[in-house]
């Protein structure tokens, strides 16, 4: 049998034990899955080091590289993200809601895992743990395929999952890993009809488009992340810059990272400054591309800014700048060239507070505050799955509740229909 539908077999026939499993089963492997790494830190650093190591010599950027690194700090991260998946309600068997017909019957209708879950990621290992947590929490078998710039990551923080399953008596097959990094295994799971209940990519805009495109299997998009800060007329500077800072700088190489900033003409020549200044305290510095009243403030070592720099997400220390007449075209820009994740705006104004999140029509809409908190944990969610910028099913973080369906439970004495 074919490599990747044998994955989905051994799915299918794992797929009852998780999905009918007690709350505290489940919970019972999320805690063995966190000691165990705890447990085996060292071994899965040599197996990152080994990433890293060709990540270097491969020429990747440091920024992309850092999504890859992993740390001892970073897996006690990952494994608190299991430990806290525990804490949180199982939305598998919810009653969500319920009636009796004229006739005596009763509907009820509960939440239940979707089944079969296929995830295709790029360079970020933690993710590997992530998603498989939160698949095992609903109650769903799932299926990984990451990127081969983290494959020995992935391989050893497989492997501990998988022991911790067995140990708590459950088929190591509720969490699979592709090892195949192949374009062809992605293909196929793109195709894995029959297996797979629904593919969700998580990654760069190349690898959700290729999904998108070519999958016959279900697929919820997750986005890539295009996000915006507009700075208000009359908005408090230093609130400004420090969101805009964090948004670029804590983490560039993520989904909900900021790449471009919009200023209104009546702040931009206390703002701009003020910002540059700040990007220029750092080691790294940002490199700025800005449109030309953007460059008359801050001068020629800004570059100028084209249509394709506002529609990119540069996961990178560069951001795109403009300077605008009002919030309408701060709004319009958005519209245009945004991947619906996540917007900002820092403004005193009530009205323009209103007025952006109800026309701003992205998963995320923030007001004075930071867009990396598009994020499952930030959001009280645990961990995700990933940010879903599509209207069905499910948009924005999604966490247990996004990885299950429904089912009509109908109880009858005899009643036929006439």
């Amino acid at each position: 049998m074919d490599y990747i539908m044998q994955l989905g077999e051994n799915a299918k026939k794992a797929k009852a034990a998780i999905a009918n499993a007690k709350t505290g089963d489940k919970n019972r492997i999320l805690i063995k899955i966190s000691e165990n790494l705890r447990k085996n830190a060292d071994r899965i650093l040599a197996e990152n080091k080994k990433d890293l190591d060709n990540a270097r010599d491969n020429g990747i950027s440091d920024a992309m590289s850092d999504r890859l690194r992993l740390s001892v700090g970073r897996i006690g991260a990952i494994a608190d993200a299991c430990l806290e998946l525990t804490s949180l309600k199982d939305p598998a068997g919810e009653v969500l809601e319920g009636s009796v017909r004229p006739n005596g019957m009763k509907i009820t209708k509960v939440r239940v895992p979707i089944g079969v879950i296929g995830i295709i990621y790029e360079s970020r290992p933690n993710v590997t743990v992530d998603a498989a947590s939160l698949c095992i929490k609903s109650g769903n078998a799932v299926i990984l395929r990451g990127g081969k710039e983290a494959i020995n990551s992935n391989k050893a923080l497989m492997d501990i999952m998988r022991e911790s399953v067995a140990e708590c008596g459950f088929p190591m097959d509720i969490v699979q890993l592709v090892e195949d990094t192949s374009r062809e295994s992605a293909v196929k799971m793109m195709k894995a009809n029959g297996y797979i209940d629904v593919l969700i990519p998580r990654g760069g805009k190349g690898l959700i488009s290729s999904v998108v495109q070519n999958a016959t299997v279900p697929v919820i998009e997750t986005g890539s992340g295009n996000c915006h800060i507009y700075i208000d007329e009359g908005a408090d500077i230093n609130m400004a810059v420090d969101i805009t800072d964090n948004g670029k700088t804590q983490r560039p190489s993520v989904c909900n990272a900021l790449e471009t900033c919009l200023v209104h003409k009546a702040a931009a020549e206390s703002f701009l400054p003020a910002l540059k200044k700040r990007f220029e305290s750092h080691d790294t510095n940002v490199e700025l591309r800005g449109c030309e009243q953007t460059r008359r403030i801050l001068g020629s070592s800004v570059k100028p800014a084209t249509d394709e720099d506002y529609a990119t997400e540069f996961n990178d220390y560069i951001l795109a700048v403009k300077v605008v007449e009002d919030i309408e075209e701060a709004i319009a820009h958005i519209s245009k060239y945004s991947t619906g994740h996540s917007e900002c705006i820092v403004t005193e104004k009530l009205s323009s507070a209103e007025k952006f999140q109800q026309e701003t029509d992205s998963a995320c809409v923030y007001v004075n505050c930071s867009t990396r908190f598009t994020d499952g944990g930030e959001f009280g969610l645990g961990a995700e799955i990933g940010i879903s910028t599509q209207r069905l099913h499910a948009r924005g973080p999604m966490g247990l509740n996004e990885l299950t369906t429904c089912k009509y439970l109908v109880t009858g004495n005899g009643q036929i229909r006439q």
